[in-house]
């Protein structure tokens, strides 16, 4: 007998994954210039990690879940006079890109939590 409910949740998953590469198309190269200009280089390590798991004709949405919630976490641990000193220093509105691109993983990590 099928289990329509797992198919349901892992469809769901999988649609919330696909919005998650859809995001980095638009956006994707704003988010990794942050990343790159953090002090934490995990972060960019984890952008890396979001983009591998697009790399399979499906994508790993387990992988694409876990990437999200390192870069969400690892923006929120941003200190402002760290974001003030990567403004100042790179040019960059690192301060208000760091609240947008927060905003955003947390909207996309919304997603899978309704998917599940």
């Amino acid at each position: 007998m099928l289990n329509t409910t797992a198919l349901d949740t892992a469809e769901a998953r999988l649609g919330a994954a696909y919005a998650v590469e859809q995001h980095l198309r638009r956006h994707g190269a704003s988010l990794c210039d942050l990343l790159d200009a953090l002090d934490d280089p995990s972060g960019f390590a984890a952008l890396c990690d979001l983009h591998g798991a697009f790399g399979q004709p499906i994508p790993d949405a387990d992988a694409v879940e876990a990437a999200l919630r390192d870069i969400r976490r690892i923006l929120a641990d941003q200190a402002p006079t760290s974001l003030d000193r990567i403004g100042h220093e790179r040019g960059l509105p690192a301060s208000d890109m760091t609240r947008w691109h927060g905003a955003r993983v947390s909207e996309l990590l919304g997603r899978f939590r309704h998917a599940d």
